[in-house]
This record gives C-alpha cells, sequence and structure tokens, in this order.
C-alpha cells in the first residue's frame, strides 16, 4: 500500500491553480493561505484517506491555523508538492480526536 502522500519531509511547496485557489473560500470561508498554515502548526495528525485513494494517495489531516482555527483538509501530494482537494472547519468528533492530541503535545 503507497502511503506517500503521508510524508510531508520531502514537500517543496504547494500545488495551487484556478481550480481549487478559491474554491475552499467560496465554499467554507476558508482561505488558502489558512490551508498553508496548518502544515507548519503542531500538532499535526494526517491519515491515509482509504475511502478515496483508489487512482492516487489521498490523506487528510487535522490541524490548526495561526489564528487556531481548527480544520480538516483532504490532499495529495504530486511532484513533491502538496495539492488540496478540499477544507473545511473540523466537526466535534474530529475536534474532540485533535484536541486530545494538543493536550499530549510539548512544543
Amino acid at each position: 500500500m503507497d502511503f506517500e502522500c503521508l510524508v510531508l519531509y520531502d514537500v517543496v511547496g504547494f500545488e495551487w491553480d484556478e481550480g481549487n485557489l478559491y474554491k475552499n473560500e467560496k465554499k467554507h470561508d476558508i482561505k488558502w493561505q489558512e490551508i498553508e498554515e496548518i502544515f507548519f502548526n503542531v500538532p499535526l495528525l494526517i491519515n491515509k484517506d482509504l475511502k478515496y485513494s483508489k487512482d492516487e494517495c489521498r490523506c487528510y489531516i487535522l490541524g490548526k491555523t495561526d489564528e487556531n482555527k481548527k480544520l480538516f483538509i483532504v490532499f495529495t501530494k504530486r511532484d513533491k508538492k502538496i495539492r488540496v482537494i478540499s477544507a473545511r472547519v473540523m466537526n466535534k468528533k474530529e475536534r474532540a480526536v485533535y484536541e486530545k492530541h494538543e493536550k499530549n503535545t510539548d512544543i
């Protein structure tokens, strides 16, 4: 099973185009800059999205922005770049999981 999208150490940036740059802002009021922020904040919880990882490795991530907005993001990695598929605010269950890990982070 390919878990390449789980590995972020070799990422060199983000892949945005007209199709996905403003999509999450229109649908969920989340700017692309906020989405990028969570990849630099801790804790960062990443899992493979098994349901939708048929043609490419898709992962979801739970993280927070610099302003502490907690987000759920689905993404893939293409040529060492993160391509965001969708982003939204965490639901109640996701927030509980994230906050449990947040309490155990010593940073």
